[in-house]
């Protein structure tokens, strides 16, 4: 999101906004929380499953959102108090200068949900190292976000030069379609769609990308505006305490968790359980932005000097 952009969100949404922020708190307001359709907000999701936020005394909403990157304006909008943006999604709304600020973790890398990313290549296309994307048209589901910004850094760090390759947006539901079309040479993706290519005879998985790169960092977390969370402290606290018990059952329970994402996503149960859940980390820190901040800096995203210690709430 640019600055031009978030001038009209800002411009459009100021005074809605301003009304809902400063309304007088006698009654506990509900919570909305927005996130995608995908399993990186699982914690949200079985602490209103569970009664969780109840036992906490907060009253939540899970409200779902088509685009991640439609998650800084619903929050300034106040349509949503609090939502899970993807790394990169956040930092650039930051950078495009709306003031939100990371009140507590999600999801992170790990070995686990590393496997499941894929450049997935169609037949007729050999991938056999990372030079070979060169020339290459390749899909992800959306240019600049979390998939396409970690394919760039591993081209990166294997000698390419990522402007030899020809970037298009395919969304998640017709990356099939396109592959069998020849639309494109690969597409970035994840499970289960992964999967489903493979059993479907489309193409082969022409790298693992993320599980190279091996890295621990996030891959959402919650936010809220600044404005909001700094009003609402006790709500944080208490949001925060609730977040970190889900998560230990997001960790622990594979039925629990796939159970509530599942009933979120309107996904059919028995492929989100072929699905392990992402890693859910509560905790978040400032260096924890570091290396996106790094990462996105380099790929010439950011506008300004990011302070990482400025963008999560103590």
């Amino acid at each position: 999101m640019r600055r031009t952009q978030v001038g009209a969100v800002l411009a459009g949404l100021v005074v809605g906004s301003t009304i809902a922020l400063t309304a007088p708190a006698l009654a506990q307001a509900k919570i909305k929380i927005g996130c995608t359709a995908t399993s990186d907000c699982a914690s949200a999701m079985v602490a209103v499953d569970e009664g969780i936020f109840k036992k906490h005394g907060l009253d939540v909403e899970m409200t779902p959102i088509a685009i991640n990157s439609n998650i800084p304006a619903a929050i300034l909008s106040n349509s949503i108090q609090i939502g899970g943006p993807t790394s990169t999604v956040f930092l650039q709304a930051v950078d495009g200068g709306l003031d939100l600020v990371a009140i507590a973790g999600a999801t992170v890398m790990s070995p686990v949900n590393q496997n499941s990313i894929a450049a997935f290549v169609r037949n007729g296309i050999t991938i056999k190292e990372p030079k070979d994307f060169a020339g290459k048209k390749v899909g992800a589901p959306g240019l600049n976000a979390f998939l396409h910004v970690l394919f760039v850094k591993w081209l990166v760090e294997k000698g390419v030069d990522s402007k030899s390759v020809k970037f298009v947006e395919v969304t998640f539901p017709t990356m099939a379609d396109i592959i069998k079309s020849g639309g494109v040479d690969a597409v970035l993706t994840a499970e289960p769609f992964v999967t489903r290519m493979l059993n479907a005879g489309l193409g082969s998985v022409g790298a693992r990308y993320a599980l190279d790169l091996a890295r621990t960092d996030p891959i959402i977390f919650y936010a809220a505006s600044r404005e909001w969370a700094e009003k609402n402290a006790a709500t944080v606290k208490k949001f925060r305490e609730a977040i970190a018990e889900a998560a230990v059952i997001v960790n622990s329970d594979r039925e629990k968790a796939s159970a509530s994402i599942a009933k979120f996503t309107k996904q059919p149960l028995d492929l989100v359980m072929a699905t392990p859940p992402n890693q859910s980390e509560p905790n978040l820190r400032a260096e924890n932005l570091s290396w996106w901040i790094d990462v996105m800096s380099s790929q010439k995203m950011l506008q300004s000097k990011l302070d990482a210690t400025k963008l999560v709430l103590n």
